[in-house]
């Protein structure tokens, strides 16, 4: 079976500093992919290369065989325009870390916003299956409040359910829970193991490593803007094999 996600050789530099160095990994249809690692070691960066929120400075990103973020155009590849990336986007679901969220929209408007300028709903058709994600994260009975008056988790849940009304191919998690309280990160992890039954393919930055261990397919260990070292999460948590990985992990579990 084809990998749903490819991502060749991808690079990306900020001026002189290279934060991707040449990252190849395919994702299975239907794979749960944890990513870890320690800060500023590009976990962030390769989510937003995805996503095309940052443009790589190399390499190509390739969802069910359709080149992402790009054409070719006479044997070259050319950048896509603001809105032809924003139709790619809608089949790659993205969930912040900060959840933003528009604070001057409720979370019905937050959630059906997007399916109405994106894909063209009617407002009412746009509401209806807005309301159905709200209440797939258990927040329909919040639909007319505004983020402000909402929890953290509240709040990353109404991301969630605009992630999921576009109906994406992919959903990327951006340490989903870091800027929580530790009473709420529950209720969202709670909604990302749902989703994760439902054979939905996901990769996720994350430190919740209790977490990544129980949902994950599969682990990915970067640092220095490279693979370091992959598998089952099993074998990555309790047996690495390299170094760099099992002094990282000493670290975060001690903690």
């Amino acid at each position: 079976m084809k990998p749903l996600l490819r991502i060749v050789d991808l690079h990306k530099s900020f001026g002189t500093l290279e934060v991707l160095a040449g990252i190849s990994i395919d994702v299975a249809r239907g794979e749960k992919l944890s990513i870890i690692g320690p800060s500023g070691s590009g976990k962030t960066t390769l989510l937003r290369c995805i996503n095309y929120l940052e443009k790589p400075t190399a390499g190509h990103i390739y969802v069910d065989d359709k080149l992402i973020g790009e054409k070719q155009v006479n044997g070259k590849f050319v950048h896509l325009s603001d809105r032809e990336l924003a139709k790619e986007r809608a089949e790659i679901g993205f969930v912040f870390q900060r959840f933003n969220l528009f604070p001057h929209l409720t979370a019905l408007d937050n959630v059906s916003v997007a399916p109405r300028r994106v894909l063209g709903l009617e407002k009412r058709d746009a509401e209806e299956r807005a309301l159905a994600m709200l209440e797939k994260v258990g927040l329909a009975h919040k639909a007319g409040e505004y983020p402000e008056r909402l929890s953290g988790g509240q709040q990353q849940r109404v991301a969630i359910a605009r992630v999921l009304v576009m109906q994406p191919k992919l959903i990327l998690l951006d340490e989903a829970t870091s800027a929580l309280d530790p009473e709420l990160i529950g209720e969202v992890l709670k909604v990302i193991r749902e989703l994760a039954e439902e054979g939905r393919t996901m990769i996720m930055v994350t430190h919740e490593i209790p977490f990544a261990e129980e949902i994950s397919d599969r682990v990915i260990f970067m640092d220095d803007g490279k693979i370091v070292e992959e598998g089952p999460p099993h074998e990555i948590f309790s047996n690495p094999t390299h170094e760099r990985t099992r002094v990282f992990l000493r670290q975060i579990i001690d903690r």
